[in-house]
């Protein structure tokens, strides 16, 4: 990475900026990429990376945006992120964030405190806690919505969710 010139130097080059598919290197973990402003406006910061051949079983928390293409077991915490799982991602978690898109497969609730995005590649099999929710033609869902006011806390238990199935 660069860092800002003292005045007076001469400006230096910045690495190169990895490329934005994921890409399998064989490493347990792979290094977080930068990631620009979403449509929102809001910057997601750094985002790390679960390749297509790793399986995570456990709880993963931390403060910054996870892409998962491999397989994860257990619970993902990451509040005021951005959870995306990709094409050949397979998750059996619970996962609380601040925005999650599905375009793998997903078993266990989601809680996201803006919103949920369903791509037509993508299955979801389990509730849905969430201000917004969107699902595109061709995706699977099973389970409840519960939608709440953005910027509130969900209440468990505060109504019974709608079920839709797909």
């Amino acid at each position: 990475m660069w860092k800002p010139n003292q005045p007076g130097s001469t400006p230096s080059t910045p690495e190169p900026a990895r490329p934005a598919s994921p890409v399998s290197s064989g490493s347990t973990f792979e290094a977080a990429r930068p990631a620009s402003a979403g449509a929102s406006g809001v910057p997601s910061g750094d985002q790390a990376t679960i390749g297509k051949s790793l399986v995570v079983k456990g709880e993963l928390s931390g403060s910054e945006s996870l892409y998962i293409d491999g397989k994860v077991e257990g619970a993902i915490n990451l509040p005021g992120n951005r959870v995306t799982v990709g094409r050949n991602g397979q998750v059996a978690a619970n996962i609380s964030a601040r925005e999650v898109v599905v375009l793998g497969k997903v078993r266990g609730n989601i809680q996201a405190s803006d919103r949920v995005d369903i791509r037509s590649e993508g299955s979801l099999t389990g509730d849905v806690v969430a201000a917004r929710i969107s699902i595109e033609d061709g995706a699977f869902f099973k389970g409840g919505i519960d939608i709440t006011k953005p910027g509130a806390p969900a209440k468990a238990g505060e109504t019974a969710p709608a079920t839709t199935e797909a």
